[in-house]
């Protein structure tokens, strides 16, 4: 048994890393254009590595490889070449890897009792995030779906190369991508394990208008696929969500909102939302009840709501 499936077996709920491109800006880092917190693999990796060392201290764990916008087209529209953009993403891993190091090696003996081993996912966010236009939220984009797998191929091998514990194949928002990924794990890396986190707008259908349903029976047919999902949406469609897809899935549940303020893709701001009044871990607790049991928080959470969740549902 992998150790994803036994921790959800056994440990669960899981808490996920934060939001690191928040957490970048909240620090003072320039985030605007289209590789966002991916342009800091190149100019400080190190600030990505105190970023994960500061979500493991606050309880994460799941470490999330710094890939979300790393990809080899993003990387050669500002000069990098091929093999330096492979050199990169594997970066992303060894930064992960000593972040769970050196956290985990100043805890004492009782504080290791009281958790797991924190797990390395590589992330794989969608074709949108390259695309850098907020089509995560529309899923709008004219792309095939082979097209997207040769997108996503070389990606994902080096992150399993280089040895992440699973893949989190995120923010997908169309029917077509998220077919593309469970087809590519099931016919080029069977061995590789991953949760499916989905956006939507309405809590019904997919950003894209699919129904939710039609996702999730894909996944139950999944080995690989251990856990779907939800991230980067409003919480106020989270629940609406989990529902839709227990109804064709009995697959342990994911949820990591946004915190609640709406994304401006043309502009990259941030707006605030006046109906959003449930902090996240009172809106983690009822998802816990519908079966969500990989749980944390998208964009505009920070270190500080980790640590919330940890304190409470540990």
């Amino acid at each position: 048994m992998s150790r994803l499936k036994e921790l959800l077996n056994n440990k669960a709920p899981l808490i996920l890393h934060g939001a690191l491109g928040t957490e970048l800006e909240q620090r003072g880092y320039d985030v605007s254009g289209k590789l966002w917190s991916g342009k800091y693999l190149i100019e400080n990796p190190m600030a990505i590595q105190e970023i994960h060392e500061d979500y493991i201290r606050a309880g994460a764990d799941i470490v999330t490889t710094s890939t979300y916008q790393a990809t080899f087209p993003g990387l050669a529209e500002v000069g990098v070449s091929s093999a330096k953009a492979a050199e990169l993403i594997k970066l992303t891993v060894h930064l992960a890897k000593a972040a769970r190091d050196r956290v985990w090696n100043s805890l004492s003996d009782e504080e290791k009792s009281k958790r797991p081993y924190p797990l390395i996912s590589g992330d794989v966010g969608p074709y949108a995030a390259y695309l850098a236009d907020g089509s995560e939220y529309t899923g709008d984009y004219k792309i095939d779906k082979e097209s997207l797998k040769d997108f996503h191929r070389l990606r994902i091998q080096i992150l399993l190369d280089e040895g992440v514990d699973l893949l989190a194949l995120e923010t997908i928002p169309n029917a077509i991508e998220a077919q593309a990924l469970i087809e590519l794990l099931r016919d080029e890396f069977p061995q590789a394990e991953a949760y499916l986190s989905l956006t939507s707008q309405d809590g019904k259908t997919l950003s894209d208008g699919t129904e939710v349903g039609d996702i999730a029976h894909l996944v139950d047919l999944s080995d690989q696929v251990l856990a779907v999902g939800i991230n980067c949406s409003s919480p106020l469609v989270v629940a609406t969500f989990l529902q839709e897809l227990r109804q064709e899935t009995k697959k342990p549940l994911v949820t990591y909102p946004n915190s609640g303020e709406v994304y401006d893709g043309a502009t990259q701001s941030w707006t605030e939302s006046p109906v959003q009044s449930q902090t996240l871990l009172e809106s983690t607790t009822a998802w816990q009840s519908l079966g969500a049991k990989i749980v944390g928080g998208c964009c505009r959470t920070r270190p500080a709501d980790i640590a919330s969740l940890a304190a409470h549902l540990h």
